[in-house]
């Protein structure tokens, strides 16, 4: 029989090939590499029996899909080790997530980090016993029986969940079978480097009225040293967390008075007001005007928007003058309110709105996190209002400008396109126009993009910027939302060419996406040291005397007039010690000056990160630092 591979071309099987076998007669090498399948789309196992016409893809560990199945893999080994070690401990369950997997668990007696070393030795005896893991499917009721006769209350559960007609799905390895949709490596000896790092505790169904169960998680990577480098990446991580370095830069504070709330202080809304300044100026320039809408708003607008029912649990709502209210959790009903106080022709179009709205969400207190997780934020949103087919123009130029605007602090990005989801507005001819639109203007680009099926917003599809930073962690920022429904369901208007009233198409999009999350990255990115162009105190004096505190204070206001944001280090310390002071608040330059250079006019430069120091005339240094701040030099 033939199947289609992934180019097209035609592979002549035998009749009842498995994916395995179809591996193995494309080469050696994928064979070798393979750890499951596409078949038609659906990921499988490689023992998946193929059909004649079938579409067929081999998955190896190069792809996001086969990295899962790795990890999955882990969990099953996991879980099967708990079995052999407690076997009295009931299983939840055991998903992938990023880098790695965990499993709930329901422990007689509770264990503790010391457990784990133990846990990962018989781990290991699984691994190198290269068990093959087989799949096998039931009837539900059979199914109910397998887990009642292995006493899993909590597969159970998950079964009597499931449709009477269901036929399901487990997987055996050894002595050892597990509830699973799949797939899973061929056998356990396929893992290389895994390692357990925690226990936590977790609700089973994520329901605080549900039992405590135990969580442990673990990390996993193709190979050993992808592990190590997991993990010095987590020991440079820790060097770079912002909430101790935003505590010791003096930037936020997070007080127990407003959770999730934070406190931004001087340095910190010096950094903020740097970030908004350059926005707004980019801006400026590419044609956007600026626009600032209320805070709360009533519930009849939510309703209308579509945010009342998709969106209500994460909105904090209010009563005034007896009518129910709401705080914006996002900018755009206000824009829409903007765009229809005044009438528009095509010739208005393509209209770009700008806003640095604040919005609040309900997140629920064990996810915050510093800035990356809060209830207040900054979006810096825009909205374009646009003829239909000014639609793929108004895309690149977004593109163009978040590159510009990445590109300013030394990010490298990854582009993500999110299709439809289960929970959408509007008709399928409008997602798929939409959807193709975003498609042909990163093809014209010539810019790489994954799919993201099924991850849109609820009223259309979007363009999603993931950036890697210094040390390879990835944050998504920026997004792109194109959207049909919005105009629609505010009845926006222009009037076009024939003299007709049209209804705009409209983008949604942010850049920096959270201004204080990016602050949180920014700060991680660069370990607290920022560009010259970013960093609260610029220059830093240090009078070596209190002789030369005169000229100290005459060097700062030379700066300050030329628009540098320095001071001056008053007190009475050696020098030497403040120097070191300097030096741990990371500015980036840091002058001393004694009785010499008050005579000539000089400063003695100390550049952080440089050991050689410089003494230059004050005027040529001051040439210097403005033409490098207005440079916006990264490094």
């Amino acid at each position: 029989m033939e199947i289609i591979l992934k180019n097209g071309d035609k592979l002549s099987v035998d009749g009842g090939a498995t994916c395995a076998q179809a591996a193995a007669k494309i080469s050696d090498g994928l064979a070798r590499n393979a750890v499951a399948a596409k078949v038609n789309g659906a990921l499988c196992d490689l023992a998946h029996v193929l059909k004649e016409g079938d579409e067929l893809e081999i998955v190896t560990l190069k792809d996001k899909e086969g990295l899962d199945v790795y990890r999955h893999t882990c969990a099953h080994v996991l879980a099967q080790a708990l079995k052999n070690i407690y076997p009295t401990c009931s299983l939840a369950i055991g998903p992938v997530i990023e880098n790695g997997f965990y499993y709930d668990i329901d422990f007689n007696t509770p264990i503790t980090m010391d457990d784990l070393a133990k846990i990962e030795t018989e781990m290991q005896k699984i691994i190198k016993a290269k068990t093959p893991i087989e799949r096998f499917e039931l009837p539900r009721a059979e199914a109910l029986k397998l887990m009642q006769k292995y006493g899993e209350k909590y597969k159970v559960e998950l079964i009597n969940d499931l449709p009477e007609d269901s036929v399901i799905s487990f997987y055996k390895q050894g002595s050892f079978t597990d509830l699973c949709r799949g797939p899973h490596l061929p056998n356990t000896g396929k893992i290389k480097a895994f390692k357990l790092v925690s226990i936590a505790g977790a609700y089973w169904r994520g329901n605080e009225k549900n039992k405590m169960l135990t969580r442990i998680y673990g990390v996993a990577f193709p190979k050993k040293e992808e592990l190590e480098a997991h993990f010095t990446m987590l020991e440079e991580a820790k060097k770079r967390d912002h909430i101790k370095l935003g505590k010791e830069l003096k930037l936020f504070a997070l007080l127990n008075e407003g959770k999730g709330f934070p406190f931004f202080l001087p340095n910190g809304m010096t950094l903020k007001n740097t970030l908004v300044d350059f926005w707004r100026e980019l801006h400026r320039k590419e044609g956007y005007v600026e626009i600032q809408t209320p805070i709360i708003l009533t519930r009849t607008l939510w309703e209308n928007s579509g945010h009342w029912d998709h969106y209500k649990d994460n909105m904090y709502t209010t009563v005034i003058d007896e009518e129910d209210c709401a705080v914006k959790p996002m900018n755009c009903p206000g824009g829409m309110l903007v765009y229809k106080l005044s009438p528009h022709s095509y010739k208005d179009l393509p209209l770009r709105m700008a806003e640095m709205g604040m919005v609040h969400r309900h997140e629920k207190s064990g996810q915050l996190h510093g800035l990356f997780r809060v209830r207040c934020f900054t979006q810096d949103d825009a909205h374009i209002f646009m003829l239909p087919e000014q639609i793929k123009d108004e895309i690149k130029g977004v593109i163009h400008l978040t590159d510009k605007i990445y590109s300013q602090f030394g990010f490298k990005y990854k582009i993500e396109l999110s299709t439809r989801p289960e929970n959408s507005m509007g008709s399928e001819e409008d997602w798929n126009i939409a959807t193709d639109a975003l498609k042909a203007a990163l093809d014209e680009l010539g810019r790489a993009y994954e799919i993201n099926e099924g991850d849109g917003a609820f009223y259309g599809p979007k363009i999603d910027f993931h950036l890697e930073d210094s040390i390879g962690r990835t944050w998504q920022c920026g997004t792109i939302q194109l959207d049909f429904q919005m105009p629609q369901r505010f009845d926006l208007e222009y009037v076009g060419e024939d003299g007709q009233k049209h209804r705009p198409i409209m983008i949604h999009r942010a850049i920096f996406g959270s201004i204080e999350r990016f602050i949180g990255i920014l700060i991680e990115h660069f370990a607290g040291k920022f560009p010259l162009w970013l960093a609260p105190t610029q220059v830093k004096i240090l009078p070596i005397t209190d002789r030369t505190l005169g000229y100290a204070n005459e060097v700062c206001k030379q700066l300050a007039d030329a628009g540098i944001r320095c001071e001056v280090d008053k007190r009475n310390e050696k020098i030497g010690y403040k120097i070191r002071e300097a030096k741990m608040e990371k500015v980036p330059y840091v002058l001393v000056v004694g009785d010499k250079e008050a005579e000539d006019g000089t400063v003695n430069v100390n550049k952080r990160g440089v050991e050689e120091k410089d003494t230059v005339k004050l005027d040529k240094f001051i040439k210097k630092v403005v033409k490098e701040s207005a440079e916006k030099v990264i490094f």
